[in-house]
């Protein structure tokens, strides 16, 4: 502590204790401790004020030091006791600062403050939240391991499971409330919106209404069920919705994209989505008209080797292609681009199920990348060995072992039942014609999109690159957060268990924004699973891990994960603030 005197404008001399300490990055920082008030009203007072309060100071500094050190009496032949697991995590104090911050905690306190509850839904959900991030797995490890944290988790594990069914009758809620959080809080970019699908898998063999056998993105041949999830432009999660296992990814969009329009106050969106997604239907649900002008717009991935006969053509002409820097592109170039816009008829569904043709005017962008094209061409030559040696030595394959070589495989059928290949007349051979076929397009591709005018070329296809976010999105939910499989089986428990996971994606991407974008989530994770402690000396903490990430979250958050010790009161104190 020290005694600084500071001449102010009007020539008055004033004092203050002010105390020096270094800040996150290391540099010499000052902070006033006390305000004493001008020199000469202390002269009034005190004989010498300087004098007298730089002996302040000087025991300030002392009964600091002195509160500071702690005596310890280390016994060296001391043994734990058995079945000693004490050590605590305090990196979950950065999820408890966003989770307050969105004042998540008092959405579960208020749609739980009319029910009869024995048990504190707030307290459960964000055991749930934590545990997902921190140490994901089933319901019961969650409630197993909240000795972990500094919380009083004062419910039973039947409880916990009772919290699920109330969880999900208030998702929908939930996932507005926060929208709006966010918006306020953060700031929401949702001009542009990126829209997704995946599936997650049970442990078990039977469907039910919601878990159903579908086209499993991971080749599994479990009940799944079909995530629809939509992103803002900086890879923040919008809403999610969950559809059965057997729905067909096109028919997810329109019930979640209808949910924003209705309930989300985002004005226009532009809605970017990969060609699964490009039906009739929904882009003429995008494009129905509101007021006399079309009201949504979209970028969408658009198949080529599944496109007309015209279209195949005029992507394959070089006529129009322009490289990078706008000129004529000839073989040399390593990417090119042409654009144009055309009448395009779509076939929509009626209300009554019947099919018509409807027009829509839109821009068609088509580029090629050498990247690209030797990318695919070293793909599919994996597939192609493989393909050989399955015509070569069927009996060491089956449907699932030879998925993805087999459709360069003429003659070849499998058993329906047990997914053996079954022996036919005509002996299986290369499809020679489909190859050469596929490797006219390698490295194009191809967008459509209502932007007719006021999206740059360049722009559409930033945006649509977009779209990796969103796949990245989901690889954090099933490596990361390990959503699946799902361990409980009644519809709202999972609906329920969705709802959670949701919520530690939310705060995982506004980590990485708030830190950024400098740092991927799994580093982010395993920083906050390795800020933790031991007890060392009565109530005193002893932390053994700080790195660049630690001190990047902690800058970001006004959280101090720096100190070596804590006292237990110190502790509580931080996740007293983190609280507010």
């Amino acid at each position: 502590m020290n005694l600084k005197q500071s001449r102010r404008k009007n020539g008055r001399v004033y004092l203050t204790i002010e105390k020096a300490y270094r800040d996150a990055n290391g540099k010499p920082r000052t902070k006033t401790i006390k305000s004493l008030g001008y020199l000469d009203e202390l002269e009034k007072i005190y004989d010498d004020p300087i004098a007298h309060f730089k002996e302040v100071a000087r025991r300030m500094t002392e009964e600091e030091k002195a509160s500071q050190n702690v005596t310890m009496v280390v016994n060296m032949n001391e043994e734990l006791e058995p079945s000693t697991d004490s050590r605590k995590n305090f990196g979950y104090a950065a999820i408890l600062k966003i989770y307050h911050k969105l004042k998540l905690d008092r959405f579960f306190k208020n749609k739980a403050r009319h029910k009869k509850f024995e048990y504190n839904t707030n307290s459960i959900m964000m055991l749930l939240v934590i545990s997902r991030i921190l140490s994901p797995g089933s319901k019961k490890k969650a409630y197993e391991e909240k000795g972990r944290y500094f919380e009083r988790f004062d419910f039973s594990l039947t409880h916990v499971y009772r919290a699920l069914s109330h969880f999900s009758e208030i998702a929908t809620d939930f996932q507005r409330y926060l929208h709006s959080q966010i918006s306020n809080t953060y700031g929401r970019n949702t001009k542009v919106i990126y829209y997704d699908v995946t599936n997650y898998y049970f442990e078990t063999d039977e469907a039910d209404d919601l878990r159903k056998f579908g086209n499993s993105k991971e080749g599994r041949n479990n009940p799944i069920v079909q995530l629809g999830l939509a992103m803002d432009a900086d890879g923040i999660p919008l809403c999610y919705q969950l559809f059965p296992g057997n729905t067909v990814d096109k028919e997810t969009f329109r019930p979640l994209i209808g949910e924003i329009r209705k309930n989300y106050d985002t004005g226009r969106i532009i809605v970017v989505a990969d060609m699964g997604i490009t039906t009739g239907d929904n882009i003429f649900y995008l494009q129905g008209k509101e007021k006399g002008k079309n009201f949504n717009g979209y970028v969408f991935g658009f198949s080529v080797r599944g496109g007309t006969k015209a279209f195949k053509e005029y992507v394959l002409s070089d006529e129009g292609y322009l490289d990078k820097d706008g000129r004529p592109a000839d073989e040399s170039a390593d990417f090119k681009v042409k654009t144009r816009v055309i009448a395009r008829d779509i076939n929509v569904t009626t209300p009554a199920g019947a099919k018509v043709k409807k027009t829509v005017y839109e821009k068609q962008v088509v580029f090629w990348s050498r990247k690209y094209a030797e990318k695919a061409r070293a793909e599919r030559n994996e597939l192609l060995a493989k393909a050989h040696d399955l015509v070569t030595n069927p009996q060491k394959y089956n449907k699932a072992t030879s998925y993805g070589a087999a459709k360069y495989i003429k003659n070849m059928k499998f058993d329906s039942k047990t997914g053996e290949i079954l022996t036919t007349k005509e002996k299986p051979v290369i499809d020679v014609e489909k190859i050469v076929e596929e490797q006219k397009y390698d490295g194009y591709y191809s967008i459509v999109t209502s932007e007719l005018d006021d999206m740059p070329t360049e722009e559409i296809i930033e945006t649509y690159r977009g779209l990796w976010q969103i796949e990245d999105t989901f690889k954090i939910t099933k490596d990361i957060l390990e959503t699946r499989p799902v361990y409980v089986s009644v519809e709202d428990h999972i609906n329920a268990h969705f709802l959670t996971c949701f919520i530690a994606l939310t705060i995982l991407r506004i980590l990485q924004k708030k830190t950024g974008h400098r740092y991927s989530a799994e580093k982010i994770v395993d920083c906050l699973k390795r800020i933790s402690c031991s007890l060392e000396h009565e109530n005193v903490y002893l932390f053994d891990y700080r790195s660049e990430i630690s001190d990047a979250i902690g800058e970001a958050l006004g959280i101090d994960f720096a100190k070596k010790r804590l006292r237990l009161g110190d502790i509580k104190k931080i996740l007293g603030e983190v609280k507010k």
